[in-house]
């Protein structure tokens, strides 16, 4: 199958130094950007109706980018001032410093974990467990969180404040694709919901990761590059010896 349009179901890098752009130059492809996924917050309306007070806790708890800009944003629309005596607890420095979008960053009341696993800030909670934590969440998402919590004792609410839901395609737009490229489960269930009697034929299929190539399997679907590889460490890796094995 020889590779001269590519899907990959990312946002298109700001940067022009991406590998993807060095790939489409170098064999001469059309690599086109778009997410089958968006994520969005609740409205103000949905999340009251969880009954949850933001302000009957003393700490939020962060595991990702997303769950900061969607707790903000939520906070401004509900009208609700977050006093700055709150203490913010994330599962890495990454995810840490970008609190700073929002809020003046202090050490004193910015704590995070040394690995990226919630696991791992779970022990500095308990250091902290006169603390009432609230964590956002998304609608979709497993219960390591709140069992960790549960376990340790540590005093908390849950509440979603953001959602995946799948970008909208037409038909036609999906028939002049050589190669699709995923990241996540949620992106092969909006490919499978946005064209539910979708042939993949010729169509090559990558992905990245283990859950990602899983979701693949089950929906029926030929996998044909899987990322990271000990060869291939990144997806741009991969599809730049997949396109080159492909258009010899």
């Amino acid at each position: 199958m020889k590779i001269k349009k590519v899907l990959v179901s990312q946002p298109k890098p700001t940067s022009e130094k991406s590998p993807y752009f060095d790939i489409a130059e170098k064999y001469g492809v059309k690599i086109d950007f778009r997410p089958f996924i968006k994520v969005e917050s609740l409205s103000a309306k949905e999340f009251r109706q969880q009954k949850v007070s933001i302000l009957d806790h003393t700490a939020i708890v962060f595991t990702s980018r997303h769950a900061i800009d969607h707790f903000f944003n939520l906070c401004v629309e509900l009208r609700v001032t977050i006093p700055e005596t709150m203490k913010y607890f994330c599962t890495s420095e990454t995810i840490a410093l970008y609190i700073q979008k929002y809020v003046q960053y202090r050490k004193r009341k910015v704590f995070f974990g040394a690995t990226g696993k919630f696991a791992d800030l779970v022990p500095l909670m308990v250091k902290h467990n006169t603390e009432k934590y609230f964590v956002p969440m998304s609608d979709v998402h497993n219960d390591e969180v709140k069992d960790l919590l549960d376990k340790n004792k540590i005093q908390h609410t849950e509440a979603v404040m953001y959602r995946t839901v799948s970008n909208d395609f037409k038909p036609e737009e999906m028939s002049d694709y050589d190669m699709l490229v995923f990241f996540s489960p949620a992106g092969i269930q909006s490919l499978m919901k946005n064209f539910p009697g979708f042939e993949q034929k010729d169509i090559a299929i990558g992905c990245f990761g283990p859950t990602t190539a899983k979701a693949v399997k089950e929906a029926g679907l030929r996998l044909d590059l899987e990322a990271p590889s000990a060869a291939a460490p990144s997806m741009p890796a991969a599809l730049d010896l997949f396109i080159g094995e492909q258009n010899r």
